[in-house]
């Protein structure tokens, strides 16, 4: 009896999932009525998220060169090496 009772357990969840995509591809359609749409807002969103990830990148190597100006009077090898790459940074700009 406990093989029936899966089955028709399994059965269910079939169906709703089913349902749900059913909506959900409904949803879908209603809101973007054309293909030409779907694209221009796709196009859109990466252009504003390749942005987005060039100002964070930014703002990470800004921080990370912030934080190496503090330390570069450690001694030793790591001293030299943070004072080699602001100097290339440097000359960069």
């Amino acid at each position: 009896m406990g093989v029936v009772k899966k089955i028709a357990r399994k059965l269910k969840d079939d169906q709703e999932k089913g349902s749900r995509e059913k909506v959900i591809e409904e949803l879908f359609n209603d809101f973007n009525r054309s293909r030409f749409t779907v694209y221009k807002m796709n196009f859109v969103r990466g252009i504003f998220f390749g942005f987005g990830s060039v100002v964070g990148g930014t703002l990470v190597v800004t921080i990370f060169v912030l934080l190496l100006n503090l330390f570069v009077d450690l001694p030793g090898g790591i001293g030299n090496f943070i004072e080699s790459i602001q100097n290339s940074i440097k000359s960069d700009v």
